[in-house]
């Protein structure tokens, strides 16, 4: 598996090896051992896996709370999205940046993304399939979201705000001058 560092430190594109032939590929996406030589050690205990119908889906700006914070290993198995991480770390140099990185069934590129930082994505494709793993299990008092769009963060996300297909929950979320952020750089 190759490993690359993003803007953010922490995020990190993980690009599993794939062996291919006429019949499609294979590929190993997750290996704990693997994961453990390249610096990343969470125990998973949480997979997810969503479906966008249509291309301009936005699922966040998301995150969870202590004590139910979760570390993210997000892939795509079918479709194409834009994959956001905004560093939310109270102290941290990158506290307010983002990076943003496109992923695809296509590409098998997989994001990680520590806990500390909102997460959201964009579907660039229509019957999109988004997989990911949590390293604790979902808490509804714990989650909490910020408005994907909001200026202070000047997000690029390649489309309108007005033109991004939304939950009520992610159209009404708060804006980051108003987030008090639960995480701490310990860096």
């Amino acid at each position: 598996m190759e490993q690359e560092q993003t803007t953010l430190p922490g995020v990190q594109i993980l690009i599993p090896r794939r062996i291919e032939d006429a019949r499609g590929f294979f590929s190993e996406t997750w290996n704990k051992e693997t994961l453990l030589g390249l610096g990343i050690d969470v125990d998973f205990v949480q997979d997810n896996h969503s479906l966008s119908r249509e291309a301009g889906v936005v699922r966040g700006l998301h995150f969870q709370a202590p004590p139910h914070a979760q570390d993210k290993l997000v892939r795509v198995g079918a479709g194409a999205i834009l994959d956001v991480a905004v560093d939310i770390r109270t102290g941290s140099p990158q506290f307010g940046k983002w990076t943003a990185i496109k992923i695809s069934a296509r590409n098998g590129r997989q994001v990680f993304i520590p806990k500390g930082f909102l997460h959201g994505f964009v579907t660039l494709e229509p019957n999109t399939e988004i997989l990911y793993k949590t390293s604790d299990v979902y808490a509804p008092d714990c989650d909490g979201s910020v408005y994907f769009a909001d200026p202070d963060l000047g997000i690029d996300w390649g489309l309108c705000a007005d033109r991004a297909i939304l939950s009520d929950k992610d159209r009404n979320a708060q804006r980051f001058a108003d987030f008090k952020s639960p995480f701490t750089f310990e860096g």
